[in-house]
């Protein structure tokens, strides 16, 4: 099959982007041709609400001399206009409530008019797809035909290396913006006893604001963006993983946590209670820094008693391995083609 992809983002530790990259590892590993258009290599403008606006223009243009195609994959809504603008069959993979996402991210005003724009951008594709349960059950309940599929990750390809940096370490990857909790990180930071060290791996709007916090803790370190092997390798040599988030679909980092056998702690929400069952693959609690706290204090005074949630997060992970999602995935084109 000859695919395009479309995707606002292809590089770095987002969850869009590791999706991206390995579905189209995938793909091409199987004997197919892809060509993605992402910010990678279109104009787009690296400021806080031109972004994805001066994305959709850009790949819109380039889309248009795109032809032939089997199969168009656009990745988010913002990547819609383009998926539009080309031939082949047409699938929208959404990453979350797309509208909600807005709101936390640019406000209510911004939120609404994203909807209009999602109402029409949902009509132009031949299939949906969604990550996540509570993302399946929002679109179904407007009235659209979705598919769930959730992320997935290359298990095989994961470094075995650990990095260990001090005897009590615990972790934050990710996105540095208001929905996915950095205000609750802070807060967390700022209570945890000094022999317990957060090193937190990512970039974004609010990344100043940890920068700050490191100026005055000397336990809390940023590493800022680190490659996936070296994101990986400090999940592994971290005893637990914190993600604070207001809204997700099927976490990356999660993922990538539960294959490297590290605790994990989120909050209840989205698609965070489909990976996390509660006592069992991991913890997950109300948006409250207290509770991270206390949730932190018991694990690492009770190591040895965890290993039991640690193997059960391993198994359970296993089926969201690229070998199995991306199969899913070349069913639904090879569907929309016959």
């Amino acid at each position: 099959m000859k695919i395009l992809i479309i995707s606002p983002t292809q590089s770095g530790i987002g969850g869009i982007a590791q999706h991206v990259q390995g579905l189209t590892n995938f793909l091409k590993n199987n004997g197919h041709e892809v060509e993605i258009i992402s910010s990678k290599n279109t104009l787009t403008i690296p400021v806080k609400g031109l972004k994805n606006p001066s994305f959709m223009i850009s790949s819109f243009l380039k889309a248009k001399f795109k032809k032939n195609q089997d199969i168009v994959h656009a990745h988010n809504i913002p990547a819609a206009l383009a998926m539009k603008s080309t031939t082949g069959k047409k699938i929208l993979s959404l990453h979350g409530i797309f509208s909600q996402q807005i709101d936390e991210i640019h406000g209510k005003t911004t939120g609404k008019i994203s909807k209009t724009y999602e109402h029409d951008a949902l009509k132009w594709a031949d299939a949906i797809t969604v990550v996540s349960k509570e993302s399946y059950d929002y679109y179904t309940k407007l009235g659209y035909k979705v598919f769930q599929i959730p992320n997935a990750i290359d298990i095989s390809s994961f470094s075995s290396k650990i990095d260990r940096r001090y005897q009590k370490q615990i972790i934050f990857a990710g996105r540095l913006s208001h929905e996915k909790g950095t205000d609750i990180l802070i807060n967390i930071s700022q209570k945890l006893s000094d022999d317990i060290h957060l090193i937190v791996l990512g970039t974004g709007p609010e990344e100043k604001k940890i920068k700050d916090i490191v100026k005055n803790r000397k336990n809390i370190h940023f590493f800022g963006y680190q490659n996936k092997e070296k994101t990986i390798s400090l999940i592994r040599g971290s005893d637990i993983l914190i993600q604070p988030s207001l809204n997700e679909g099927i976490s990356s980092t999660i993922l990538e946590a539960m294959v490297s056998k590290t605790l994990v702690i989120t909050t209840n929400v989205g698609g965070n209670k489909e990976l996390i069952i509660n006592n069992q693959t991991g913890y997950l609690l109300s948006l409250n820094s207290d509770l991270f706290i206390e949730k932190i204090n018991y694990i690492l005074s009770h190591k040895s008693q965890l290993e039991k949630i640690i193997n059960n997060a391993f198994t359970f992970v296993q089926k969201y391995n690229w070998n199995v999602i991306g199969k899913k995935y070349l069913n639904l084109y090879q569907n929309l083609l016959d």
